[in-house]
């Protein structure tokens, strides 16, 4: 038999990992006053995390197992730079949150990601610029009006 890569590893976790939030899911209690269940939404998360999960392994077990390859010589920080650029960006987003508020700093966190991993050039950056602004000023949209939800507003635009 030979030696499966760790992609299928990672899926049968995720798949393990899914079920088992999945048949916990049965312990939320329902409420009496709502139209939906309160474990809907969970499940439906779940389901669909479960069928990305058993694509994973599927697409994972048809590419075999991973070769051993030389090291190309690329230090740790070179070859993950895009992983820990979008945490360090993830983490000054959550920190600039509450002075600047979930629309601006939401944008902001768009627009820098989409620019770090895409590159900087004057058309991507009015591309990056159009994407932030549409996705996040929708979203923001979305959980603000139809959902009634109230999303952090910021020093700066409380001051105003």
């Amino acid at each position: 038999m030979s030696r499966l890569n760790r992609d299928v590893y990672i899926a049968i976790f995720l798949i393990v990992f899914t079920a088992v939030f999945f048949w916990q899911s049965f312990e939320i209690k329902n409420i009496d006053y709502g139209t939906l269940q309160a474990s809907a939404w969970p499940r439906m998360i779940l389901v669909v995390l479960g069928i990305l999960s058993v694509t994973y392994l599927v697409q994972s077990l048809k590419v075999g197992p991973a070769e051993e390859t030389e090291s190309d010589g690329l230090g740790f920080f070179e070859r993950y730079r895009n992983p820990i650029v979008c945490f360090i960006l993830y983490f000054l987003f959550l920190f600039s949150m509450p002075y600047l508020g979930m629309l601006i700093a939401g944008i902001l966190f768009v627009f820098l990601l989409l620019s770090a991993i895409g590159g900087v050039t004057p058309e991507a950056l009015i591309i990056h610029a159009i994407i932030a602004c549409i996705s996040i000023g929708a979203m923001w949209s979305f959980f603000t009006y139809p959902l009634g939800v109230i999303l952090p507003q910021g020093e700066l635009i409380s001051a105003f």
